[in-house]
């Protein structure tokens, strides 16, 4: 801007009161001569007025207060005139007359008044009349004073301008064309003259003033686009007459003017004050333009913005959607292939961004067509390999937008089976870096847990873990530390999502879980100590089902021993991995699941999966917690396996045995040897016949080495604890039947109980011990009540004194 530069606050608000106040003063003069009939005096105060918009030093907000200030009083003049000429008062062409206004601000601006005065009063002279005033305009070439006063001169014959009546019929209509042309070419005209002025700002003052610039260029667009939004108010602006005349002239205006500030926001204009069925008739045209802008035009803006108007549009309830003539997304897609090919300096961010436009196009127009977005992404794939571009670093601006790029498809399908149809995702997904496919894999599997899809073919499975191969396998880019804690969330999902690979036909199902395995393998122990177990549990789960089919298929019990011997090489396999206690824990598994199967030669297979959980505990568990947890369940899942006959199940009840007295801390010992108990009593094997073993006098021999060793005890709590145990495995066997179990025994163990209960000197210990030996005595009375109660008051649990 031209002037003093007085950029000071306090200056230009004195500066600007100061030229209200004259404002004010004149107009009150103007307003009283007015009323006095004085026209020629109330026309030179007017003037005077009007002076004082020939301010350079006023930044464009406070001139723009000032001019609206002034244009509030112009109103008040020209309602004047306009009543005075339509009475026929006025014998003076005041047209004419001030044209010989002494300087240029004031003569136009009273030019404008007086020309839409006369339009008004005689409208059939409007044309020579706007001509005149759009070509006179021209006369004030500095840029902010030039703007303001065709600004005005806008606003002023917004309501004179010739138009169609949306009421007419199509006689009138036809005949108003014309005349509706002459408003086109002159709101055109102005537009053209208001941009060159907008344009020229940029280029004034000194290099150092630019931002300053930039930004008071900003705060004055809104005059320049005004003219579009009053084209687009006109009723005559059709169809035909856009595409043929409007739109033409405003890009070749916004094309040729090589201003980026001006360019992208004209174009903006453009998208959001014409209709969205003009936008979807001249898409060609328009994209064309976007390419021919000038090389710091961020064109992306205006592609996504274009795309939003017109993916909104056909959402819409009551849009009549997409003309079958217009092949939309062909249209975006070549127009957008062209802007990245004629700008090669074009960012790769703005790329992926500009893409991300076109496949949200696709999803709301065409949400069929697959194949339209699996093009878009093969065309980001192209542009990346032109560019030679490697590895997306996490945090940069074009892995943000390639992650909402790809992320897209997930949201919007919802199906993680349709995004494994897509050819290009994959491709685009590895110039990722680690971090960045880590975090879509996850949003993939995600996806695919949240809505249950189920992957039912190996070649599915085989794309989908080479897709998620991030959160699968060891990766080259992997950093050498990584958070334990998400690393753990991470292959939760893997292991879930092993359960979603799956096949109606056992067969099949069979080779996914093969597949799967031929994956998770390569994943390192720390992984396979998650997937693999959940491949174990699904391939548990299928042996069942080929059960359920033995009727249909007479290999069944062949391919349950396929099943078991892979299963078998993958507990081995964990084996490796230095965690004794899962594999020791499938192994145990397994043999439940083979007894309840009974195929041919299942009592060898289980018999082996219980030896090799029995060699991990004596090999590789040494922690005592562990151990004695192992024990319990080694004992839990030898009674629970009824397959065996007596030659192979009692070797297994011996060792449990041995297993249990071999613990390290007696109150271990005690609770291992009274569970061993059960082994001897509910036990089945081939030569019961379905029956339980019930072998009284080893489960006594059991219970009564148990109490020895609580007896061995040191700490009187922890001895008397394990004594309120024994007594309720005591009593368990006795309401069973088991005749080897007297109550005289029972008896002894209630009375000790009794007599070293008080003895306890800790409080919390002595009130949890006696809690349970109450509890233990108050199931005695309730036993007895519920004898009573049946007539049976001979049973020996009468015998019992409580007391």
């Amino acid at each position: 801007m031209e002037g003093n530069g007085i950029v000071n606050n306090d200056d230009q608000e004195r500066l600007l009161d100061e030229a209200l106040q004259q404002v004010k003063m004149e107009s009150f003069q103007m307003k009283r001569d007015l009323d006095k009939s004085k026209l020629m005096d109330g026309l030179k105060h007017a003037s005077d007025m009007i002076k004082e918009l020939r301010t350079s030093v006023l930044t464009p907000k406070n001139y723009y207060e000032l001019y609206m200030a002034i244009g509030d009083e112009l109103r008040h003049l020209q309602n004047y005139l306009t009543e005075e000429l339509k009475k026929d008062q006025l014998k003076t062409d005041l047209y004419e007359l001030v044209q010989y206004a002494g300087n240029i601000i004031p003569r136009l601006y009273l030019l404008v008044t007086m020309g839409v005065v006369y339009i008004h009063v005689k409208s059939k002279s409007y044309k020579v009349i706007l001509k005149d005033l759009v070509e006179m305009c021209r006369g004030v070439q500095h840029p902010l004073r030039g703007l303001f006063l065709r600004n005005y001169l806008l606003q002023c014959t917004k309501n004179v301008l010739p138009d169609i009546d949306p009421e007419a019929d199509e006689s009138e209509r036809e005949s108003l064309k014309i005349d509706v042309q002459d408003s086109i070419d002159f709101i055109l005209q102005n537009f053209a003259e208001m941009n060159k002025l907008w344009v020229r700002m940029q280029h004034l003052g000194h290099s150092r003033n630019r931002e300053k610039r930039e930004n008071e260029r900003q705060e004055l667009r809104i005059l320049v686009g005004t003219n579009l939004v009053r084209l687009s108010q006109l009723e005559g602006v059709d169809m035909a007459n856009y595409k043929v005349t409007v739109l033409p002239r405003i890009l070749e205006q916004v094309v040729n003017c090589k201003d980026a500030i001006a360019q992208e926001y004209l174009m903006e204009c453009i998208i959001q004050v014409f209709p969205d069925e003009f936008h979807l008739q001249t898409l060609g045209c328009f994209l064309q333009a976007c390419a021919d802008l000038h090389p710091n035009v961020n064109v992306k803006n205006t592609i996504i913005a274009l795309v939003d108007r017109l993916a909104l549009f056909v959402s819409r309830d009551n849009s009549s959607g997409i003309p079958t003539d217009i092949k939309l997304f062909d249209i975006f897609s070549e127009e957008v292939a062209r802007i990245i090919s004629v700008r090669p300096s074009m960012k790769l961010e703005d790329i992926v961004s500009m893409q991300s436009a076109v496949i949200n196009l696709a999803f709301k127009c065409y949400p069929e067509r697959i194949d339209y977005v699996d093009k878009v992404l093969g065309a980001t794939v192209d542009v990346f390999s032109k560019r030679n571009v490697d590895a997306v670093s996490s945090g940069s601006a074009l892995c943000k937008e390639m992650s909402n790029l790809l992320q897209m498809p997930i949201d919007v399908y919802n199906n993680i089976l349709t995004i494994l149809k897509l050819q290009y995702y994959g491709p685009l997904y590895e110039h990722l870096d680690y971090n960045a496919r880590k975090r879509i894999a996850v949003n993939i599997v995600t996806n695919g847990l949240d809505n249950d899809t189920i992957i039912d073919t190996p070649d599915q499975v085989d794309a989908l873990l080479l897709l998620v191969s991030a959160l699968v396998q060891d990766q080259a880019d992997q950093p050498s530390e990584v958070d334990e804690e998400s690393f753990c969330e991470e292959q939760g999902l893997i292991g879930r999502l092993v359960h979603l690979l799956f096949s109606e036909n056992p067969d099949e199902h069979f080779f996914i879980l093969k597949k799967a395995i031929s994956h998770f393998e390569k994943g390192g122990n720390k992984r396979m100590l998650v997937t693999l177990p959940a491949v174990v549990f699904a391939s548990y789960k299928l042996a069942t089902r080929y059960k359920d089919q033995q009727e249909s298929d007479d290999k069944w019990e062949r391919k349950c021993k396929k099943l078991f011997e892979t299963c078998r090489s993958i507990i081995n396999t964990l084996c490796q991995a230095e965690q004794a206690d899962l594999p020791f824990r499938l192994f145990l598994q397994g043999a439940l699941t083979v007894s309840e199967l009974g195929f041919s030669n299942h009592e060898a297979i289980a018999y082996e999966f219980i030896s090799q959980a029995f060699s991990i505990y004596e090999e590789d568990i040494s922690d005592s917690r562990a151990q004695f947890a192992a024990v319990f369940l080694f004992i839990s899942t030898v009674e629970r396996c009824h397959c065996f006959s007596e030659e192979n199940h009692a070797p297994l009840r011996t060792q449990c045995a041995h297993a249990a007295s071999r613990l390290l801390k007696k109150p271990d010992q005690c609770r291992a040897v009274a569970h061993v108990s059960h082994l001897f009593w509910s036990s089945k094997t081939q030569e019961t016949g379905g029956e339980e073993m019930r072998d009284g006098k080893r489960v006594a021999e059991c219970l009564k080495k148990a109490v020895k060793t609580a007896n061995q005890c040191m700490e009187a709590a922890t001895q008397l604890q394990l004594f309120v145990e024994i007594l309720n495995k005591y009593l368990y066997f006795v309401e069973h039947q088991c005749e080897a179990i007297t109550y005289e025994i029972i008896g002894q163990l209630i009375a000790k109980i009794r007599t070293e209960l008080p003895e306890i000197s800790d409080a919390n210990e002595h009130d949890m011990i006696k809690m349970h030996f109450d509890n233990t005595l108050k199931h005695i009375e309730e036993r007895k009540e519920s004898l009573a109660a049946q007539g049976n008051t001979e049973d020996l649990m009468f015998t019992l004194s409580l007391d």
